[in-house]
């Protein structure tokens, strides 16, 4: 139940990028970057055609609403920054339940500009990982375009079978160029998007601390109109 819950919220979140990208730069694939990157996303997640279909058509008719990409800034307990992106044709609701699972947690929802400085916003893309490239070798190749950290990452399913990805973060205006150079030389896009990255030092907290910060987020992450959350919080060692 925990998996199909997760490909629910998967689907719902990609969906609403799938309409704001068609909205942003049509529906045409070859002259939408963006697109075509969130199709190569929705193929590896295995998201259902009538999904991606009904994402495109709501970015054409009018009657189905129109979505709005959103930032919210604010603090959970403990100090720990939070940023927060949404994806919703409702900002009235949306403002008021992020408002609501800060004020549960014991944190606060901050005015705009109040931590977002402390991110930096990236692109990053994820290709597929083979033995015949040379992860030295490709990052030298791509800094002229704008890439400026490569590195190899293994992902393990439920089943215990190692996946090897290669994750390449570059400059938010650089999306383009660095899309383009995958396409061009044949690596198989697994996706393509933005995410913030803290650039301050993270903030460690004791496990007791932890269990709060991830509440906060679990009830984030739950909401259908949230894509994405970021903190300054220290990742848990393994």
């Amino acid at each position: 139940m925990k998996r199909w819950g997760h490909m629910a919220r998967v689907f719902t979140k990609l969906g609403k990028e799938i309409t704001i990208a068609v909205k942003n730069g049509g529906s045409d694939v070859t002259g939408n970057p963006r697109l075509r990157a969130l199709m190569a996303e929705a193929r590896a997640e295995q998201m259902p055609k009538e999904n991606i279909e009904r994402a495109i058509k709501k970015a054409t008719d009018k009657s189905l609403g129109d979505f709005k990409e959103l930032v919210y800034e604010g603090y959970g307990p403990h100090g720990i920054a939070y940023l927060v992106e949404a994806a919703t044709d409702n900002n009235t609701r949306t403002v008021a339940n992020v408002r609501s699972y800060f004020t549960k947690c014991g944190g606060s929802l901050g005015t705009s500009g109040s931590v977002s400085f402390m991110f930096d916003h990236k692109c990053v893309f994820r290709i597929k990982g083979t033995d015949a490239i040379d992860i030295e070798e490709l990052e030298l190749e791509m800094i002229d375009y704008g890439v400026e950290e490569l590195f190899e990452q293994i992902e393990v399913d439920e089943d215990d079978n190692e996946t090897k990805n290669i994750v390449i973060y570059g400059a938010y205006e650089a999306y383009g160029a660095i899309q383009k150079y995958i396409e061009e030389n044949n690596y198989e896009l697994i996706s393509g998007g933005f995410e913030r990255i803290p650039n301050v030092d993270l903030k460690e907290v004791s496990a007791e601390q932890r269990a709060t910060l991830e509440k906060l987020i679990d009830l984030l992450e739950d909401d259908e109109d949230v894509t994405h959350v970021y903190t300054t919080m220290k990742p848990a060692e393994d």
